[in-house]
Order: structure tokens, then C-alpha cells, then sequence
């Protein structure tokens, strides 16, 4: 059995995100199945593609009642840009798009002088620089560090979710990962 699952919808960097559990000594494995989702130690919901896409997989699928009740039964779940996107409420991305509604929040498109937002930024109040590569942005309630006025973190019970990539962060990314893992 994996330590982690990571959830595919059809798209997604899943292929990062298992290279770097793998580098922190983690099995992972990529699923779809409504069972192995719910049945986890620890899901991670990759970020990259489609919100629309992302969303109609995860729905045609049973994956997002799946993560529904993961997240009401506490399962400890960490959501990576756009996973961290479909958590919240509803996303402009794609004309307008309902996600999990796991997190209080929607996503808007960037309002910035250079979009998408790509690069190395310091994350507050840790102090830490992490990789950023998005075009829209979390604004909730749950928010718990920003990155240059931009929402970088959102926690809420056991549902951690990150605007950065932590699995192209470096040392930092690897280090945020092995935390999450960490039991509490």
C-alpha cells in the first residue's frame, strides 16, 4: 500500500509531485477510485491544467464526493495550485467553474501588471522563497500566508492548500511536503 495518493483528474503534475515524495521516501500512487481516495493515509490533489476539465473528471469519476467526505471525515489532504484552486467554492477560470466547496472562497483571474505569475516568491510570514506558476488567485477567508498580496496558503481542518509548488521549491518545497506528511 502507498503512503499517498495522488488524484488524477485527466491532467495535472503528477508525475513532480510522486518525484518528489519519492525523494522525502514516500510510495505514492495516482488514483481516480472513489475507494482508494476516501481509504488513504494522505491524498494529494495536484495543481496544473483546466479547472473546467479538472472538475468535470474529478465529478464523472466519483473523485470529488470522494474528497468531500475525506475532508469531512479529516482526512489529511494537501491541495497544489490548482488543487488548491478547486477546494474553494467556484473559480472565473474557464467562464466560471463550481469546484469541491471543501474551503469558503472563489478564485478570481490575476489583476497584475505580468500574468501569469511565474517565478520565485517569498511566502509571509515564513520567510521561505517557493515557485509560483498561475494566471488566478485563491481569495478566502482561510488564508494563512501570502505571497506578494496574493493568497499563498488556505488551512482549514485537516485540508492544507498551497498556490506554490512545492515539488519544484527546492529544499524549501521538500521540506513544507515532508511537514505535511509528518504526523501531527
Amino acid at each position: 500500500m502507498s503512503d499517498v495518493v495522488v488524484v488524477d483528474y485527466g491532467a495535472g503534475n503528477t508525475r513532480s509531485v510522486r518525484a518528489a515524495l519519492s525523494r522525502l521516501g514516500k510510495s505514492s500512487e495516482v488514483a481516480s477510485d472513489p475507494d482508494t481516495i476516501r481509504g488513504a493515509a494522505f491524498v494529494v490533489l495536484p495543481g496544473v491544467g483546466s479547472a473546467r476539465s479538472a472538475m468535470q473528471h474529478l465529478n464523472e469519476t466519483g473523485a470529488a464526493t470522494a474528497l468531500r467526505q475525506r475532508f469531512a471525515d479529516a482526512g489529511p489532504t494537501l491541495g497544489i495550485c490548482l488543487g488548491l484552486q478547486l477546494s474553494l467554492e467556484s473559480s472565473e477560470e474557464d467562464g466560471g467553474v463550481m469546484g469541491l466547496a471543501l474551503i469558503e472562497g472563489h478564485v478570481r483571474r490575476m489583476d497584475a501588471e505580468r500574468v501569469p505569475r511565474l517565478g520565485w516568491a517569498v511566502v509571509e510570514p515564513w520567510g521561505d522563497a517557493f515557485y509560483f506558476a498561475h494566471s488566478f488567485a485563491a481569495e478566502s477567508p482561510d488564508a494563512v500566508a501570502t505571497s506578494d498580496g496574493v493568497t499563498a496558503v488556505v488551512r482549514r481542518g485537516s485540508f492544507v492548500g498551497v498556490q506554490f509548488h512545492p515539488e519544484k521549491s527546492g529544499p524549501a518545497g521538500l521540506h513544507f511536503l515532508e511537514q505535511c506528511l509528518s504526523p501531527a
